[in-house]
């Protein structure tokens, strides 16, 4: 198994990615993200232009939905994750199209790679999710040669992602110092700062997904307390307060109508920025 850790991380960094990697390991992201999100894998790439040749690395690719699609177009691609459980859904997944791809551990924000080493780096809802922005951005660009693209698509604070966690955040624990909200990825003028100068021809385009899974906000509900780590992580730390528990059950029943659940032939559409980059 691969060492993702620094030889600076501290004992609290080392238990916080801990903590990550086990909530993402929770539940069934690779079958949430093959029922609601597998699209926005091709339209990284896409986006990215990626072309036969092109080394590509995924940055918290989960199972796959971006790395798998860009070894279809013939490149050489790494698939890096925090949490490798993911990995065994996307091997198959990945066989089963015929897809060849290297599948690594990996911290995005340490990456155990060298300096420019991939002539496109990617991210799909993935790297949003490291704690400390500053640290991912830097690794995205440190190992991106000059003149190679940067493609990302995060959830933004203002689409349905990003009002989940706000409506999950009373319930949730502070964030660590130093760490920020993972829809801020989705700002368009929060990720020009984090990238800075280090880049150029930067494009950040607002796009949605249509969800069309759920026909009931109780229904949505249900999914992702099974399925989806960050909600299951919230109700575990809540588990002994059946009043919480309610409260959290009526307010995410009651996001999933606001979105459009519960009318005929309702479907929600789940906001995204899509930014794409080359590095100076």
């Amino acid at each position: 198994m691969t060492d993702t850790t620094s030889p600076d991380q501290t004992d609290a960094d080392r238990a916080l990615k801990t903590r990550h990697r086990t909530m993402w390991a929770s539940g069934d992201y690779p079958t949430l993200a093959s029922d609601l999100i597998w699209e926005l894998g091709p339209r990284v790439v896409d986006a990215a232009e990626v072309r036969p040749g092109d080394r590509v690395l995924d940055v918290a690719a989960g199972s796959g939905n971006a790395a798998i699609p860009a070894a279809l177009r013939g490149a050489t691609v790494v698939a890096s994750d925090l949490t490798p459980e993911l990995f065994d859904v996307g091997r198959r997944i990945a066989a089963e199209a015929g897809a060849e791809l290297e599948w690594r551990e990996a911290d995005a924000e340490a990456l155990p790679f060298p300096d420019d080493e991939f002539d496109v780096t990617l991210s799909t809802v993935g790297v949003m999710f490291a704690p400390f922005h500053q640290a991912a951005a830097d690794e995205l660009v440190r190992v991106t040669k000059s003149g190679g693209r940067i493609a990302l698509i995060n959830w933004t604070p203002e689409g349905f992602i990003g009002q989940l966690f706000k409506t999950m955040k009373p319930y949730a624990p502070p964030l660590p110092e130093g760490a920020q909200p993972a829809p801020l990825w989705g700002d368009e003028q929060h990720v020009r700062e984090l990238l800075g100068d280090r880049v150029t021809d930067v494009s950040a385009v607002r796009q949605t997904v249509v969800i069309d899974r759920f026909d009931t906000g109780e229904e949505f509900r249900d999914y992702f307390k099974s399925h989806y780590g960050p909600t299951i992580a919230v109700y575990n730390r809540i588990a002994d307060d059946p009043e919480q528990v309610r409260a959290l059950d009526t307010a995410l029943a009651e996001l999933g109508r606001t979105q459009g659940l519960d009318a005929p032939g309702g479907a929600m559409e789940w906001e995204y920025l899509l930014v794409t980059a080359r590095v100076r």
